[in-house]
């Protein structure tokens, strides 16, 4: 299993930062329908909101991607989801929510995976480390 483990990782990467980098693009073509979810949640500054989310997961996503400064954008993306299932999945009386509240959960614990043991050896992090 050792000898996997590269391989591992840069799928388990590849995994867990599709859903960021697809998300952070329909982000950038749908600008008014998010703002006005972002706002309709009661957060402040749902402009601002708007392009940190972008920023965060395009830019995080695209860090994850190709493992440069992973533990930094996992760690930064861990932050941002947990911050969206606290603000947008709290409606446990609608199953849909619970679960996308627990997925929230799950994918916070692959990237904190990723910020405990890194991008792995298929990443631009790990040509840096040999």
């Amino acid at each position: 299993m050792q000898s996997l483990s590269p391989y591992f990782s840069f799928v388990g990467r590849i995994l867990l930062s599709f859903m960021f980098v697809m998300s952070g693009a329909q982000k950038l073509g749908a600008h008014d329908a998010t703002v006005q979810h972002i706002a309709s949640s009661g957060l402040p500054l749902p402009s601002l909101a708007y392009i940190g989310a972008v920023v965060i997961e395009l830019g995080g996503g695209l860090l994850l991607l190709v493992g440069y400064q992973a533990r930094l954008a996992a760690l930064a993306l861990s932050l941002f989801t947990l911050l969206a299932a606290i603000f947008f999945h709290t409606s446990f009386a609608d199953q849909t929510q619970t679960i996308m509240f627990m997925k929230n959960f799950t994918i916070i614990g692959g990237l904190l995976m990723v910020a405990a043991h890194g991008a792995g050896g298929f990443s631009i992090d790990g040509r840096r480390a040999s």
